[in-house]
């Protein structure tokens, strides 16, 4: 059974769409309050019309933005509460070959998928560390465990991710807070109908065809769902993962291994 702190408080960035918003709607299902972010009020709006009594603050942030970030996490705490889990799940997918991959485009990704965290749990973590309770999951990708063409910027920035979750992971390991990481494959999200439609865009293929193209890298060869995710996250951030520190999950039927 997964257990959680009574009156627990998460914040989930990215909560619009996907794997934020099933994380958001799964926490409020186990009796977590929610509080949400992201850059789309309206899209995170309608995530927290299914949060029902569960809800907590609904706040327009761009992670990428320090100052944006400190006042966002400070308006959240001041309505809900101190938060007790954070998921950074906001971010975004950006492709090129390496020779055409600009300053732009690799600024935009390491902003988006890496700093992002950064800030986000830098606003956070103290917190928690002073409570001494405390859990971060960060949501990377199985292009932070491997390596993929046309995605280099992508995969640099989620490489980071890992990184930056096994580091924070041993110096707060003695206060009470794990910080640990998810790897999903490719999911049913926006993101993955993005990638569908641009190699529709540039190869001619049906959209069916597409998403058969990206499903086979997974060896059950379908798409990871946005719940399945959430359900790994919904774990880590438990009680019952207390002693899960510092770790990479691959949620991707097989594409990778970790250990």
């Amino acid at each position: 059974m997964t257990r959680f702190w009574p009156n627990a408080h998460a914040l989930v960035t990215g909560a619009g769409s996907g794997i934020g918003a099933a994380t958001a709607i799964a926490f409020a299902a186990a009796g977590v309050r929610v509080s949400i972010a992201g850059r789309r009020i309206d899209a995170l709006k309608a995530t927290a019309a299914s949060l029902g009594q569960q809800a907590g603050a609904v706040v327009s942030i761009d992670v990428t933005d320090e100052a944006a970030v400190t006042k966002g996490v400070a308006d959240i705490e001041r309505e809900a509460g101190p938060i007790d889990i954070l998921v950074n799940n906001a971010g975004k997918a950006g492709s090129a070959p390496f020779d055409k991959t600009n300053a732009e485009l690799w600024a935009d990704m390491l902003a988006s998928n890496l700093s992002s965290v950064f800030l986000v749990t830098q606003a956070v973590l103290p917190g928690m560390a002073q409570r001494g309770r405390g859990r971060v999951i960060n949501v990377a990708s199985t292009a932070g465990l491997t390596g993929y063409a046309y995605v280099s910027a992508y995969v640099a920035a989620k490489h980071g991710v890992v990184g930056l979750t096994r580091s924070l992971a041993l110096e707060y390991a003695r206060r009470g807070v794990t910080v640990n990481a998810v790897c999903p494959g490719y999911t049913d999200t926006p993101l993955v109908a993005d990638a569908a439609a641009n190699i529709v865009a540039k190869t001619g293929r049906s959209e069916q065809e597409a998403r058969a193209a990206l499903a086979k890298v997974n060896p059950m060869q379908r798409l990871v769902t946005p719940e399945e995710v959430a359900d790994s996250i919904l774990w880590l951030a438990s009680e019952s993962a207390s002693s899960i520190n510092g770790q990479a999950v691959a949620v991707a039927g097989g594409e990778v291994f970790t250990g």
